[in-house]
């Protein structure tokens, strides 16, 4: 799996699209490639999900909208409204079908039965009204001690409603009759075949079981209280928003593990909405809307020899960042090598090669030829894949080695030991240059541009030399010569495991990556594009380019 991001680093996840408003947005709705909006101004917008486009604006309400819900054929909308009514909606002609007026304050939250006969609306007078579509008429109305702030009617059983009144999730049926259990909770969604409904206390969400109320899953969300949630159309993942932060869980489980977080708002999100199984709407107080992408899985097809391949699970052993090919090579512990293009995130290539469970290695597209070296046996081998061979081995020395690189054009090979840099010929496999360097307790990396290379301190500094042509000395590069964008560095927080980048100049960090991916295995940073690999065997792809554009 590949995570790509573009844009900001601030704007963590696959954030496709900004749309901004004139106002607050506080509440979404969604039904197919449509998605409706309402504005605290007290108009109704409705978008294309799959353009991003304004299709229709829907006014009658005399102030803020509060709740949307469409009905499950997608025909109609329901709206309620601080102007104490609640409204009926053609969604295809935009005209007003039927105002519903009876409640003497504002109306929180409004909910359309299944069936399409029954409206429920909870309101600020403390009062459920139950409303029959076909008439216009309430035909009952359900009484409390508190303000009504959400309902909604059972997706399976439209005689059952769930609404939250006095900071409690109660069950009622149409008729007025209270059915226990209660619930402390503050957030309630149903999943959309009705088997399952979540519930939100503080920064704790539960997942019931519909029918037996039992809970069947519950996990804790890193941002805090929550403040909505939905499932997505498959009913395998729940979005909650703490704060400006989306997190995305998988449910399909009785152990919950995070997927994904979307960091881009830069006020509290107001409301949620799935418009497909891997994507996502959000509103904030921000006055936007953002329109997400949930990962990229890629379908890799990788041709192994059973009889030699180990069941276990393997792990990204090496990773080779060549931005300027638009692809991040990995490379994993049974020498399965996988190239993944850095735009898309997809698979473009997969094959087996011989270095199993071998030392470091790189790789490089050398006149379009992906050539491949790693280290095993006091030996670097040079591989060709396209014609599955070995094309040269060098005799090197192995103990301490921390880092192997070669050049682009593929003449040079460097060598990172715990104390000096190597360079060796390709060609001849003649030692090019030698320099000593300090010792130091943590890992190091090389960078190489032709004949120079850099050795990378996380969270400190870059040291380079050329090693010019074969024969002469290495001379030490100035920090004026480090390459473009090298004023960015990573540093791995060794106590806390936080992966952060900041500018070497200022000291600022500029980027730290969310939770889930604070503990890399494998790092390549080139000062504009950052590739990490994970045990997971996962690989990350960060773009940097607009933070210091040229």
């Amino acid at each position: 799996m590949v995570k790509v991001v573009k844009g900001l680093p601030a704007e963590w996840g696959m954030c496709s699209r900004t749309v901004s408003l004139d106002y607050r947005p506080l509440i979404l709705s969604y039904w197919k490639n449509t998605i409706a909006v309402g504005l605290e101004h007290r108009d109704i917008i409705i978008f294309n999900t799959i353009t991003g486009s304004q299709t229709a604006v829907l006014s009658g309400h005399t102030d803020q909208v509060t709740s949307l819900v469409f009905s499950s054929d997608g025909a109609s909308l329901v709206s309620g409204s601080f102007d104490r009514t609640v409204k009926l909606w053609d969604v295809q002609t935009g005209g007003v079908v039927k105002t519903f007026s009876g409640h003497s304050s504002w109306v929180f939250s409004v909910s359309i039965s299944a069936d399409h006969t029954r409206i429920a609306s909870g309101s600020d007078d403390y009062t459920i009204h139950l409303w029959d579509i076909q008439t216009g008429e309430c035909h009952h109305v359900i009484n409390q001690q508190n303000c009504v702030y959400d309902v909604w009617f059972f997706p399976t059983d439209p005689q059952y409603l769930l609404f939250k009144s006095g900071g409690k999730i109660q069950q009622w049926d149409i008729n007025g009759h209270k059915i226990p259990p209660t619930y402390d909770s503050s957030v309630v969604a149903f999943s959309p075949d009705g088997t399952q409904f979540a519930l939100c206390n503080g920064a704790v969400v539960t997942v019931h079981n519909s029918d037996s109320r039992a809970i069947v899953a519950e996990f804790h969300t890193a941002g805090g209280f929550v403040y909505c949630c939905c499932f997505s159309p498959d009913g395998r993942l729940i979005a909650v928003a703490a704060s400006s932060t989306v997190y995305i869980w998988d449910i399909t489980n009785s152990n919950p593990h995070l997927v994904e977080t979307f960091i881009g708002h830069t006020d509290d999100i107001t409301s949620l909405a799935f418009s497909s199984p891997s994507s996502l709407i959000s509103a904030s107080e921000d006055i936007t809307i953002k329109f997400w992408q949930i990962g990229t899985l890629s379908t890799d097809p990788v041709k192994t020899d059973l009889k030699s391949t180990s069941l276990t699970s393997v792990i990204i052993m090496f990773i080779t960042l060549l931005a300027k090919d638009g692809i991040v090579i990995s490379s994993d512990s049974d020498g399965v090598v996988r190239i993944w293009d850095i735009s898309t995130g997809i698979c473009k290539a997969s094959f087996q090669t011989p270095a199993k469970c071998s030392g470091y290695r790189d790789f490089q597209l050398i006149d379009g030829r992906l050539i491949i070296v790693w280290h095993a046996d006091e030996k670097i081998h040079i591989w060709d894949p396209e014609k599955g061979e070995l094309l040269q081995t060098v005799d090197v020395p192995g103990d301490e080695l921390e880092d192997l690189r070669i050049s682009g054009d593929g003449s040079i090979m460097f060598c990172l030991y715990y104390r000096h840099i190597q360079a060796w010929s390709m060609q001849t496999g003649e030692v090019m240059g030698r320099v000593e360097i300090e010792y130091v307790d943590f890992q190091r990396f090389l960078t190489v541009d032709g004949t120079r290379a850099w050795i990378h301190y996380p969270g400190s500094e870059y040291q380079g030399w050329d090693f010019g042509t074969q024969g002469s000395s290495p001379v030490q590069l100035p920090n004026n010569m480090l390459p473009d964008r090298f004023h960015l560095t990573d540093t791995m927080l060794w106590d806390t495991n936080l992966f952060r980048v900041k500018d070497v100049v200022t000291g600022k960090v500029v980027f730290q990556l969310p939770e889930r991916f604070t503990n890399p295995s494998v790092v390549q940073f080139d000062g504009c594009y950052l590739a990490a690999s994970y045990n997971s065997r996962e690989v990350l792809i960060l773009d940097f380019s607009h933070v210091f554009p040229q």
